[in-house]
């Protein structure tokens, strides 16, 4: 190379460096992540120009679906930092026969305890009452009677079990299969392999929320990435008050044609540049320039709450959209309609090391009557059928008494699970006796994964990804299909 050669090129990086700012290139950093840029295959998904202003539009790998078809999207409401599933779905009355007394040690001896090693451990019974609820009896706390009030809507899950007890690896595994950073989240295999129905928003979307009670646990964007699959099926993280997406507004003075116009120029290079180098990263980056022009449109319309009729917004409990966990819930279904993927709500604060008695209480106060309503909505709407619900943590609490909290869990805990091809009004599974223990139909984080897979109709082993010569997947070389919960 002369030169010339490398001023010619260098000032082209200038011009590209500064015209980017003027069509936000900051907004495109909310949506990737540099160290992860990567392309997708351009054989399953070439470049197109944008002179049109017409968007690459990903179809996802899986033609034809492995399986019928039954969840269409996925909604996860992640309870993060661990909910008791002694004070929500887990009834055990001999636990409360047991308050105060010592822990049996044929159930902790040689088992893996956060922070309770070398503790005296007593029992300590559940702090608040169960009820049976709806025509199928379901167990629930007394806590949750509006989550009680759709109980024949939703298959509660007892006998859970996960891989690491404290919070950021049990995120990653709950997110991912491993507790390993850097693999790709549930949300990005989906997005991957299916593809999204909406053209003008990501196909997978996060929000997060916190309330009252309990400890302020970090969530890191990590549980949300993409690992090492391209970076355009990473999650994207709107924000529920203020700028939804930083940095996505267009800049003063510019208008729509003239933006238009410079995201063109900016595209044309682009290809140009790849038609030299064939870099993949570079169809990822005009992907999301088109992207980024796109949401400027469609997301202050979705984040616009003011249109939802007064009797949604009482019936989710928010005046609007002021960042609440009940604001995100018609976030997640105005989403769902649009026909994003995946769409992940994380509320924080559920980590109850002490005490839990009144925390708790904060706690299902916040996400007990939007939780409801969005199973409640989706169905009057027709769409819960093919949207599946997802309500759970990263792990349970211990049976044993952590002052009066109760310490990380991994042995078996709860989560429920509504629409989308489960059936409604069954509890699966059981631990023993103290909660400690799942013990009957044991279902392992793999397994949830290949379920939720199946009723998007994927084959969990078939939908992998070669990264450094060997084939990955989101359960690895685990993971059953739980069909006794399936419709």
């Amino acid at each position: 190379m002369t030169p010339t050669d490398l001023i010619r090129l260098q000032q082209r990086r200038t011009f590209l460096g500064q015209a980017a700012r003027g069509v936000g290139a900051m907004a495109l950093a909310s949506l990737l992540n540099p160290h992860l840029l990567r392309a997708a295959d351009a054989a399953s998904n070439p470049v197109q120009v944008a002179g049109g202003g017409k968007l690459p539009h990903w179809r996802g790998i899986v033609h034809p679906l492995h399986f019928r078809q039954k969840a269409k999207r996925v909604i996860w409401l992640t309870m993060a930092g661990g909910p008791s599933h002694l004070e929500t779905f887990d009834h055990r009355p001999k636990l409360a026969e047991m308050h105060g007394k010592p822990m049996p040690e044929s159930f902790t001896k040689g088992q893996p305890i956060a922070q309770l090693q070398g503790a005296q451990l007593k029992c300590f019974g559940p702090q608040w009452q169960f009820k049976k609820f709806g025509k199928s009896g379901q167990e629930i706390c007394e806590l949750l009677p509006n989550i009680g009030s759709v109980a024949d809507d939703i298959c509660i899950i007892r006998s859970l079990t996960t891989e690491a007890i404290n919070h950021d690896p049990a995120h990653t595994f709950m997110n991912t299969g491993t507790t390993i950073s850097g693999r790709p989240s549930m949300g990005a295999w989906a997005t991957y392999g299916l593809g999204s129905d909406c053209e003008n928003l990501p196909g997978f979307v996060v929000l997060t929320s916190q309330g009252r009670g309990g400890q302020n646990q970090p969530i890191s964007a990590r549980q949300w990435a993409s690992g090492f699959l391209p970076s355009r099926f990473q999650g994207v993280q709107f924000r529920g008050q203020g700028d939804p997406v930083l940095y996505l507004g267009r800049p003063a003075g510019v208008s729509p044609s003239r933006q238009r116009d410079v995201v063109d120029a900016i595209e044309k290079l682009n290809e140009q540049e790849n038609a030299v180098v064939d870099d993949p990263e570079i169809a990822t980056r005009i992907n999301q320039y088109e992207m980024a022009f796109a949401m400027q449109s469609s997301v202050p319309e979705l984040m616009d709450l003011s249109k939802e009729p007064q009797q949604i917004l009482d019936l989710y409990g928010t005046k609007g959209a002021d960042g609440s966990f009940a604001a995100n819930c018609i976030m997640a279904r105005r989403l769902a309609e649009r026909g994003v993927r995946f769409i992940q709500l994380y509320h924080r604060d559920w980590d109850h090391h002490g005490n839990l008695k009144n925390d708790i209480k904060l706690k299902a106060e916040e996400v007990d009557k939007a939780t409801a309503a969005l199973i409640t909505d989706l169905k009057n709407r027709g769409m819960l059928d093919e949207t599946l619900v997802v309500w759970g943590g990263e792990f349970g609490r211990t049976p044993m008494a952590q002052g009066d909290g109760r310490d990380h869990h991994i042995k078996g805990f709860s989560m429920f699970v509504a629409g989308g091809g489960m059936q409604g009004g069954i509890t699966h599974g059981s631990t023993d006796d103290l909660g400690y223990n799942a013990v009957e139909d044991v279902c392992p984080i793999h397994d949830l994964h290949a379920t939720m897979l199946y009723l998007m109709g994927v084959d969990h082993k078939q939908l992998t990804y070669k990264f450094q010569g060997r084939d990955f997947r989101l359960t690895d070389v685990f993971g059953n299909v739980v069909h006794k919960i399936l419709a």
